[in-house]
């Protein structure tokens, strides 16, 4: 608990009031529970698998069970809030969706293509947002015939703090 009585940083607390204002916008409830699983996603310094989460929400909520902490994953990739990072099966906060430049406001390109950077040393994962590679990649399945609904680029390699 910090100081000022909330359970999360400062900045994890803007971030959670900017998500709680989008799902308000859309007509969606960012109830505690959701709030919570966020939050926790938002402090991970890592992508946070969903028994880790689970593991760190019985801190705060007794009763969680798997399901309760999948249905609010499933939530939150719904709003845009997060991201599933499919190589390690975890999930990283989508801060770009919550920044007033970028609010996704149910238009789902931002995530049309996410792209990602994993560390295989560290384990620390980039969000990229990349318009060139996002086009490029629009651009090459539209040139065989095909319409992609969603794409997920993961690039494994060497963070720059790894890498020196």
């Amino acid at each position: 608990m910090n100081a000022d009585g909330t359970s999360f940083l400062r900045d994890t607390n803007d971030l959670l009031a900017r998500a709680e204002a989008i799902c308000d916008r859309r007509g969606s409830r960012l109830t505690e529970l959701r709030r919570q699983v966020l939050g926790l996603v938002l402090e991970s310094e890592k992508p946070a698998g969903a028994y880790e989460l689970l593991d760190r929400l019985r801190d705060r909520h007794k009763g969680a069970a798997p399901p309760t902490v999948y249905r609010a994953l499933d939530f939150l990739l719904e709003q845009g809030l997060i991201h599933k990072v499919e190589r390690l099966s975890a999930f990283v906060g989508c801060v770009h969706g919550m920044d007033g430049e970028h609010a996704h406001d149910g238009d789902e390109a931002h995530h049309h293509a996410a792209q990602f950077l994993i560390c295989t040393t560290c384990g620390r994962v980039t969000e990229m947002e990349d318009e060139a590679t996002s086009s490029a990649l629009v651009a090459a399945a539209r040139a065989v015939g095909f319409v992609p609904h969603r794409s997920t680029v993961e690039v494994e390699g060497l963070c720059g703090a790894c890498a020196s």
